[in-house]
């Protein structure tokens, strides 16, 4: 099974968004976090910032939104061209209906998980979504360290995934690195966000690292 390795724009020089866009041009999606300072403690882009990626990019754009009210504000990114766009079950009013909204606008709509947030009461809206998001930190920084305890939400969506056929990728956030991403792949985990992994040295030779590290236990 292929892996689709996301870099998140996050560990980029944001002083040079094209050339910096240019050097992760062999990866699969541009991962875009927008922080509200609310939801999580951090303050990052928003709708302005994302519009102007979304003209530079020759890759599609993934984002993801760890703000609150997404039910408002999620739309408008979807709007704005974004293939991919995720909001947190934990902020959302009305996830279903706010991801049918994002698939009748024409983004594949996903969900994302805190650490703490079981995936049990989403086994079964499964086919309301085109991607999970496990994450594997705490939402808010990068840097952070690999959470492993999150691992078995993975094997849950990955038996789930398997028994409905659906295509839900599962998706993977916060201390990527070749060791993690393996730990990842073998839990059930197909997309995988890296920051400074990807950033630190040169960008097309660790994302064909990462890569090749994750197919290797794809399954």
């Amino acid at each position: 099974m292929p892996a689709r390795i996301n870099p998140s724009i996050l560990a980029a020089d944001f002083a040079n968004f094209e050339r910096e866009l240019g050097r992760i041009a062999t990866a699969d999606l541009v991962h875009v976090d927008i922080m509200d300072n609310h939801f999580v403690p951090n303050l990052t882009f928003g709708p302005t910032m994302t519009e102007r990626l979304q003209e530079l990019s020759t890759i599609p754009l993934d984002v993801h939104l760890m703000i609150d009210d997404p039910d408002r504000w999620a739309p408008g990114y979807a709007e704005l061209g974004a293939y991919s766009v995720t909001f947190h079950a934990e902020a959302a009013k009305d996830a279903v209906s706010l991801a049918r909204r994002l698939r009748d606008i024409g983004a594949r709509a996903g969900i994302a998980l805190k650490p703490g947030t079981p995936v049990e009461p989403f086994l079964e809206l499964l086919p309301e979504f085109d991607q999970v998001l496990v994450m594997t930190v705490e939402p808010g920084f990068g840097g952070q360290s690999f959470m492993a305890e999150t691992m078995p939400k993975l094997g849950l969506l990955r038996e789930a995934v398997k028994r409905t056929g659906l295509d839900v990728w599962l998706q993977v956030d916060g201390g990527i690195t070749a060791d993690t991403i393996v730990i990842a792949a073998e839990a059930g985990a197909d997309t995988f966000v890296a920051g400074s992994s990807v950033f630190r040295g040169e960008p097309a030779d660790n994302i064909a690292a990462l890569r090749a590290a994750a197919e290797a236990h794809v399954h």
